[in-house]
Formats: C-alpha cells, sequence, structure tokens
C-alpha cells in the first residue's frame, strides 16, 4: 500500500515523501531508520490515518503545526508572513479557522501567546506557557524546537506502551469471544443432548450442563444482561481512564506499581525540564505541570510548591513529596549546584524512558505467553468438562 508522509527531518525541515509499506506501523519504522519524524501519514487515496484522525484527537494537529512554523521562522519569514503561508497551504476548515484568527488576533496587536490563550481548546496552558518564556528571551524558533522534542519523546513513550497491549488485547478478545461462543451456544446444546439420561455426572460438569440449561431456556434475558453490563463496563472504564484514577490504581498493584509510577515521574521530570530550560520560573513551571499529570501527582506537587515558596529546594520539595528516586534527587541536588536544573531534569527523564523501554519489553515477553496460556486453560477446561460425560458413558459400554 502507498503512503505520503509528511515528516521533520534532523535539520528541521518538513518533507513529503511517498512510501510503499504494508501499514502505516511499517511506514514509521521506516521512517524512523531514516532518522525523520512523521508529522502525518495519509494513504495515498486521502484517507488520513495520521495524528489528526486518531480518536480522541483534536482535529488540529499541534505537532504538525509547531514543525511547520518552525521551519518558516527558521528561513527568515515573520510571524505574520509564517501564518499567511500556513493558510495558503492548509485544506482542513478547522486548521483554516484556528489560523485565521490566530492572524486576526495578531493584527489587533496581541502577543502571540495571548493568541494562543484565547483558543485554549486547541493550545493547552503548556504550551502557552513556553511561547509567553520565548517572548520574553526572543526566542520563539528554540521554544518550537524544544517542545517538538518534548511531544516526540511523549508520543514515542506512548507507542510504545500502546504497541505493547495490542496483542493481549487481541488476545483478550478471541479468548472471550471463545469463551462467549462455547457457553452461549455449545454448552446449552450438550446439556439438551445429556438431559434426561438419568446418569450422576461429575459436579463441575453438573454446574456447566445446568448453567447450559438455563442460557437455553432465557438466551435472550441473558445476552442482553451482557450486552448491557459490556456497555455499562465501556462507559465506566472510559470515564475512569478519562479522569486519571487508573495511574492511582495502576501504582497500587504489585509489581507493576512501581514501574509505573516510574514512567509518571519520567513525564513529569521532562515537562518541567522543558519549562525551565525555556526560562520559565520553577513555581510557574509547577503550575503548568500540575494540568497535564494525574491526580495523584498533582496533590504531590502542591505540597513540593508550597515547600518552595517558603524557601526550599527544589529537591527538598521532591524528595518530601515523594516525586523522586535515589538516581533523580542526586541529580536534581548536581543540578542545584550548577545551576543547569532543567538539563538534569530532562537527563533524569531520558535515563527512565531507556529503563521504563527495556521494563516494559521484558514484561510483554513474559505477559504474552502466561495469558495464553491462562486462557487455553480456560478453554481446555470448558471442553473437558462438556465431554467428561461422554467418557464415562463410553466406560460404562465397555
Amino acid at each position: 500500500m502507498r503512503f505520503t508522509v509528511r515528516s521533520l527531518s534532523p535539520d528541521n525541515l518538513i518533507e513529503t515523501h511517498t512510501v510503499d509499506a504494508a501499514d502505516t506501523g511499517e511506514v514509521s519504522r521506516l521512517l524512523q531508520q531514516r532518522r525523520l519524524q512523521p508529522l502525518s501519514i495519509e494513504a495515498a487515496s486521502g484517507s488520513g490515518v495520521g495524528y489528526s484522525s486518531l480518536p480522541g484527537r483534536t482535529p488540529f494537529s499541534l505537532l504538525l503545526f509547531s514543525a511547520e512554523l518552525l521551519a518558516l521562522l527558521e528561513a527568515g519569514l515573520s510571524l505574520v508572513e509564517s501564518f499567511e503561508a500556513l493558510l495558503e497551504k492548509e485544506a482542513s476548515p478547522i486548521a483554516r479557522a484556528v489560523l485565521e484568527r490566530l492572524m486576526e488576533d495578531l493584527r489587533e496587536g496581541l502577543r502571540f501567546s495571548a493568541a494562543l490563550a484565547r483558543q485554549s481548546d486547541v493550545f493547552p496552558p503548556l504550551y502557552v506557557g513556553i511561547v509567553t518564556a520565548a517572548e520574553g528571551t526572543s526566542d520563539l524558533p528554540q521554544a518550537l524546537s524544544r517542545y517538538i522534542d518534548y511531544q516526540t519523546r511523549l508520543d514515542t513513550v506512548r507507542n510504545r506502551m500502546v504497541s505493547a497491549a495490542i496483542y493481549p488485547a487481541i488476545l483478550l478478545v478471541v479468548g472471550g469471544g471463545v469463551t462467549f461462543f462455547l457457553m452461549g451456544y455449545v454448552v446449552p446444546r450438550f446439556a439438551g443432548v445429556y438431559q434426561g439420561t438419568g446418569r450422576a455426572l461429575p459436579w463441575l460438569s453438573q454446574l456447566l450442563l445446568d448453567w447450559g440449561q438455563f442460557v437455553g431456556q432465557h438466551s435472550g434475558t441473558v445476552f442482553g444482561c451482557l450486552l448491557a453490563l459490556m456497555l455499562v463496563a465501556g462507559y465506566w472504564l472510559r470515564r475512569f481512564v478519562h479522569s486519571g484514577r487508573w495511574i492511582v490504581f495502576m501504582t497500587r498493584l504489585p509489581g507493576i506499581g512501581e514501574r509505573v509510577r516510574i514512567i509518571e515521574l519520567s513525564r513529569l521530570y521532562l515537562t518541567t525540564g522543558m519549562l525551565l530550560e525555556g526560562g520559565i520560573p520553577i513555581l510557574s513551571a509547577l503550575d503548568i505541570v500540575s494540568n497535564v499529570v494525574s491526580p495523584m501527582t498533582r496533590a504531590a506537587l502542591l505540597v513540593a510548591r508550597s515547600i518552595i515558596s517558603d524557601g526550599g529546594t527544589l529537591s527538598q520539595a521532591f524528595d518530601s513529596s515523594r516525586l523522586t528516586t535515589p538516581i533523580a534527587l542526586r541529580m536534581l541536588r548536581v543540578g542545584e549546584r550548577s545551576g543547569q536544573m532543567g538539563a538534569m531534569l530532562t537527563r533524569s527523564a531520558l535515563f527512565y524512558e531507556g529503563e521504563s523501554a527495556r521494563w516494559i519489553e521484558r514484561f510483554t515477553k513474559v505477559f504474552e505467553p502466561v495469558l495464553m496460556t491462562v486462557i487455553g486453560l480456560l478453554v481446555g477446561l470448558i471442553v473437558i468438562l462438556l465431554y467428561m460425560p461422554i467418557f464415562d458413558l463410553a466406560g460404562t459400554l465397555k
């Protein structure tokens, strides 16, 4: 299949390529081999499968906008000229509306950060914050470059976790489908065959066949209840994930909780480091970061902010709030002595990103065969319980 790809080169230039691949995953791998950062991936027929078409994402791609704006600014265009150039090539009505409103605000004399803040549904506080800091240093291209690198790293971690979850999810769906088929279709038929034989069956087989008879007599009610239960569970799970409470739940799981905490801390360090390197004061940076972390980490950040407001150091605040690890704490103290706090936070994030990537790979290699074994044992148990009366009857005939 042929794909049209817009990518960011190592020199921060936007390039368009045509790639022949089986799917978007293979396209991403090919681009990584060429050291290109994908901005959008579309099928040759024009059906978009890039960042802007992913479920739950705004149709306006902030990463693509930042990369294109960076390329135009580094080419020597002014901010208004850059937006005019972006409008000339933009075909999406939603993206055009965002760009036109930004241009109107800039022509009215508003600062770029104020224009971004007027569209808070498109530009998050984190993005507005780094632009505000860049206006103070007159170095907007550097701020955009820093944001692109930050978002790329977050996307890499997110894609790694999604990739690791795809195969187990497929196993669960297939295994659940087979189990539902056996319990909802096969078992009721076997129950009808064994009914009235008058033979004593093993307890588990009898329990399974009683369930089969119940389903056979009330199939509509049973499947209606199952469907309603699945819809309620899906709705609850969606709210549970969006509220951020899933991270709190994951951190309490034995063996997994500490790793989830490390991944959350890595994101915290990366975001805070980017803001500090952009020239944002520490208290303002913590206020901005609190909008992009889980509720549990947000509560700890409030405690850390209070400690810093009272004259404490960042290392003391993070240590008291349990927002650090032994290695990160040492690096924070080095950053305080050298005045390179932002760089040290970023290095801490990169260190734990690599460690988390290795752990995810090892966990996946162990979890997938274990899950497959559990599903196989469950299906095998159902089949054995169904055929045990037949084995018993065959023994009697002999």
